[in-house]
This record gives structure tokens, C-alpha cells and sequence, in this order.
């Protein structure tokens, strides 16, 4: 088959990128691009968007859009940058971030910010299917880690699971950020992903290397049903929804939590130059007594 996926790891924040491409045709996508973002010093770099450039060029690839799995929160979305580059390429997401945008504008209290999914080219509703000439993309809704979250179906064969499933020798996405929801996320995998084809690929937005093995990122639906330890063919709803909120429990926040959403609900837009040419992050502070 024609269609092609490179990918991309970046080994701080643990994230695979992809671009999606049909060799023929050229036409292209990329998922879930990594804006290199130093806490410490708060310098931001493009050191793995620098990758894809390359590969695009190299390949002479058409790159129709960005696409976003969910508004991340350990990593800065690099969709802007790229967009610089390639500036025909749309940004799109799933159309309940909204209710994420409306969640983080009171946590920033960003009295100006329009929750209305207006910073992001094209909001996908669920079940569309985006065709990038020859690549034809379903939006499958698979809310749990997030409210907002989606998978993406490509060409009926592969699925991009963003924080969903993970690899299946290690689980699923965590589910304690606000509006997540393990029960959520229980159907979304069993009503959703695991009625899909056993022969359907899987290819997963994070690696953790459970048990120092090598990093690894596609599995099948098949292997999932089979072999997922938090959420398989067999688990029941109350098993997942105990064992996910236990274990999240025990979870502390994502590093970059409060840095990558403000990022990441503006479409990867960084805050705007204040008079000294300096943007600037927001950062709440919570007193604990």
C-alpha cells in the first residue's frame, strides 16, 4: 500500500509524532508535533519540529494538516511553528476541546479568550472524515484521558490513539485531569476502538518502556483485546473504573501541566510579545494550608 508512517520520539516528554504520507501522491499529515520546551530556563526550541521539516522536504511531501489527538499536557503543541513552514497546512482538533478551552480559561483566568474553538483552522466533529488528497482520516471520539479526545482512522487500516490505549503490554492513558473519566474511557475503547478490525494497526501518542525495553509504538486492535493489562477484551467496567482511579491516585501531575495547556488550547499559539518583546506563560499559585 502506498501510504507511509514515519515517526518521530522525543525522549523527554515520552511523545510520538507521525507523519502520515501516501507515497504516490504525496499528500501528508502530521500528528501531535513536540515544541522542545526547557522548564528550567523556559527557552523553547525547535530542535524536533527541525525533523519533520527535513522529512517533509526531503520527501517532497504536501503537508494538508496538523492534527491534534487532544490538548496535551506534557508537552507544547508545535503546530504553530510548523504552520510557519508550511503555511498551507490547516491545524484541526476535535470539536469538544471547547469544553476543555472552558475548563483551563478559569484555571488562567484568561478574561479575553474566546472558548469557542475559534484558534484552531478546523474543529473535526465526530465520525468526519478529513481527506488529505489520498488519505482519507475519521475522527473517532474517545473521550476518558480528556473530554476532548479523539483517534484518528487512516484509510480504514490504521489508528492514531493519541493518550487513549497505549502499548499493550503497558495500558491506557490516565484519566484524572479535569473532565476525564475512567468510565469514559472504558467505552471509548471498547465501544469504539475494539470494534474495529482485529488487522487494524494501532500506533500509540506515548512510550514508556515498561521494564527498560526498547521503545515501541505499534500494536493491532487484535493484540490489544488480547494482551492490554488495564483494559482488554475480558476486563469488566467496574475492574477498569477501580483499578484506573487507584492507580491514578498515586499519579503526580504531568511536568509540564500548567505551561502545556495554556499553549495548548490557543492551537499552540504562544502567549502574545508584552511591550518588551518578551511573551510570557501564566502560572496560578495555590497556597496550600
Amino acid at each position: 500500500k502506498p501510504m507511509k508512517i514515519e515517526s518521530f520520539f522525543d525522549k523527554n516528554t515520552f511523545t510520538l509524532t507521525y507523519i502520515v504520507y501516501d507515497e504516490k501522491t504525496k499528500d501528508a499529515v502530521i500528528i501531535d508535533p513536540v515544541l522542545d520546551y526547557d522548564p528550567a530556563s523556559s527557552k523553547v526550541s525547535t530542535t524536533s519540529l527541525d525533523l519533520l521539516e527535513a522529512f517533509i522536504k526531503k520527501n517532497h511531501l504536501r503537508l494538508h494538516y496538523i492534527l491534534e489527538t487532544h490538548a496535551h499536557a506534557d508537552h507544547l503543541s508545535g503546530a504553530q511553528f510548523v504552520k510557519a513552514v508550511f503555511p498551507e497546512a490547516k491545524v484541526a482538533i476535535g470539536e469538544d476541546l471547547k469544553k476543555v478551552q472552558t475548563t483551563f480559561k478559569h484555571v488562567f483566568n484568561f478574561k479575553e479568550f474566546n472558548e469557542n474553538g475559534v484558534q484552531f483552522d478546523k474543529l473535526l466533529e465526530d465520525n468526519f472524515v478529513l481527506k488529505a488528497g489520498d488519505l482519507n482520516i475519521k475522527t473517532l471520539f474517545t473521550p476518558g484521558h480528556t473530554p476532548a479526545c479523539v483517534s484518528f482512522l487512516v484509510n480504514d487500516d490504521v489508528v492514531f490513539t493519541g493518550d487513549v490505549l497505549f502499548m499493550h503490554d503497558y495500558g491506557t492513558g490516565r484519566c484524572d485531569f479535569p473532565g476525564g473519566s475512567s468510565a469514559q474511557m472504558f467505552d471509548s475503547v471498547k465501544n469504539r476502538l475494539y470494534t474495529l478490525d482485529d488487522n487494524v494497526k494501532v500506533y500509540v501518542g506515548h512510550d514508556y518502556s515498561p521494564g527498560g525495553r526498547d521503545v515501541a509504538y505499534e500494536s493491532t486492535i487484535g493484540k490489544q483485546k488480547e494482551l492490554n493489562p488495564q483494559l482488554n477484551a475480558k476486563t469488566t467496567k467496574e475492574e477498569f473504573v477501580n483499578s484506573r482511579d487507584g492507580r491514578d491516585k498515586t499519579l503526580t501531575a504531568p511536568k509540564l501541566l500548567l505551561q502545556s495547556l495554556q499553549v495548548n488550547i490557543d492551537a499552540g499559539h504562544l502567549p502574545k510579545e508584552e511591550d518588551n518583546g518578551v511573551p510570557y506563560l501564566k502560572m496560578p499559585i495555590k497556597i496550600v494550608k
